[in-house]
């Protein structure tokens, strides 16, 4: 592997969004049924990932990624089952 490569792939491995940390944390908690934390993981996840683009009053035009998208179902379906108002 060239000195150029390994360079670039170190740069994409230490591009992270905030956004992607908090969705890490987010998907634990519903691994472990935290549905306290993971609302507050949920509210800090969409805020993230609008912050940049207009803030919590901007209305989201694109789909979430399919890995985000199935995070959130996740969430509502789990509130649901466990008699959380939705």
């Amino acid at each position: 592997m060239s000195k150029n490569s390994e360079l670039r792939d170190q740069v994409v491995a230490d591009h992270v969004r905030l956004s992607d940390k908090i969705l890490e944390a987010l998907e634990l908690c519903l691994e472990q049924e935290d549905m306290e934390v993971a609302e507050q993981l949920v509210n800090a996840l969409e805020l993230s990932m609008t912050r940049a683009a207009g803030g919590k009053t901007y209305i989201e035009r694109r789909e979430y990624p399919e890995r985000v998208d199935a995070a959130l179902t996740r969430y509502h379906d789990t509130r649901r089952q466990k008699g959380f108002e939705v």
